[in-house]
């Protein structure tokens, strides 16, 4: 039946008034709703979504990488042998056969894993609001590197904990940065493989001192490790797990190497702990998608990514060296970055003074944009800090990008 104008004026008119007299919902909100804030990159990302706009700010991976067309076979042989149970709830801890392949992937003879441990997650950021939620109370102290990844602050942040920052450099945390005065720490945040934002790798004598420092101090690990396997030489340092497993909890996840529309990520934990976990995920949103968990699994059974990953370090690799070669090549005087050896993102510093998120306001005027480096403080920010992603940007873009950067650059001094 076809509404009449006037009838649809009329509801129209009857929902205007109901909603005058509607409750103030913002006086409803939660203390920690309140608190809430949007990403800071999440905002900029609305701005880049010109077709004109040059973006070294997302961190997305790059989507020639992702396996379309093996994720479709994968799918169809799912719903075709498994289609009912894949389509069903599952167990909140995570399909089997996924997480005794993980198990094996990341356990080292030192430091083995058993399925038992491991928890599917939705996405590696779910990991961290479930430990957030299990570990964190209000006034705790968390240790962070600096800077830290955006997505670890917001989540902690809803918990009201303590941040305290631990001194770091172009290798990475400073393991003697952790004192005496940092006992009693709930634990440490860290992500010792192209860490975002900065790109930087941890080195390898250093994860030594930091698991005897975690022994010392009696401290927890959380070691955030999306970007491992994208290492440009295919090497990288013993995870912290193998080196202290009984103080690590080691998060992982198949954003970077299939694609992060799946949303799937894992928690290896010890046993007490993963426990909570669950209960926390439960309340949550019950478990992870079951198909997604089953096609995954069936994609990477037989060694799939033993050959997909290498393709991904080569693209990254170039263009990388592609940024590398345009910053060389026009940034003016005064202005430094770093080189990574793997990952996705490049961090740079303008001359002493100068504000970037005053600069980035003046490149989007520009069709260029970059992330500030400020908001991946947990306190005293770096005004003159930026993170460039280079990853979803082709050579020739890259070039043009970093020339319209820099002339921004040269005209605000």
């Amino acid at each position: 039946m076809t509404m009449t104008n006037n009838a649809a004026k009329k509801m129209t008119a009857d929902y205007s008034g109901q909603m005058k007299n509607a409750p103030d919902l913002n006086a409803l909100f939660s203390t920690r709703a309140r608190a809430i804030q949007s990403s800071a990159i999440r905002e900029i990302l609305k701005v880049t979504e010109r077709p004109e706009v040059i973006s070294f700010a997302g961190g997305l991976p790059a989507p020639a990488t992702f396996p379309v067309e093996e994720m479709r076979r994968s799918l169809d042989r799912v719903l075709t042998a498994r289609g009912r149970e894949a389509l069903q709830y599952s167990t909140t801890e995570g399909f089997a056969p996924l997480r005794e392949w993980i198990a094996r992937r990341i356990g080292t003879p030192e430091a083995p894993v058993s399925a038992e441990e491991v928890l599917i997650v939705s996405g590696s950021q779910q990991g961290l609001d479930l430990l957030a939620k299990v570990l964190v109370d209000p006034g705790d102290t968390v240790l962070v590197e600096t800077p830290t990844y955006l997505g670890a602050l917001q989540s902690f942040s809803l918990f009201d904990p303590n941040y305290v920052s631990v001194d770091s450099d172009e290798d990475g945390l400073i393991p003697e940065a952790l004192t005496e005065s940092m006992r009693g720490a709930k634990f440490l945040y860290c992500l010792p493989n192209f860490q975002n934002p900065t790109g930087r790798l941890l080195a390898e004598d250093r994860r030594y001192r930091l698991a005897q420092r975690a022994r010392d101090l009696d401290l927890l690990i959380l070691e955030d490790d999306p970007y491992g396997a994208l290492s440009y030489d295919g090497e990288t340092p013993p995870s912290i797990r193998s080196l202290a497993p009984e103080r690590t909890v080691y998060m992982g996840s198949f954003s970077k190497v299939l694609a992060p529309g799946l949303r799937l990520g894992y928690v290896i934990a010890p046993p007490d702990l993963r426990a909570k976990l669950v209960q926390a995920k439960q309340a949550t949103d019950l478990h992870t998608a079951t198909l997604s968990q089953m096609a995954v699994y069936d994609v990477i059974k037989d060694g799939f990514l033993d050959t997909h990953i290498p393709t991904i370090r080569k693209l990254y690799r170039e263009q990388c060296e592609a940024m590398l070669a345009a910053l060389a090549h026009h940034m003016p005087e005064g202005v430094r970055w770093n080189t990574p050896r793997g990952g996705m993102f490049l961090w740079a510093e303008l001359p002493k003074g100068m504000d970037a998120s005053l600069v980035l306001a003046k490149a989007v005027e520009q069709n260029v944009a970059f992330v500030p480096g400020a908001p991946f403080y947990a306190a005293n920010p770096v005004i003159e800090a930026l993170r460039l992603a280079f990853v979803t940007v082709p050579p020739p873009r890259i070039e043009e990008g970093v020339e319209r950067l820099a002339n921004v650059i040269r005209a605000s001094r």
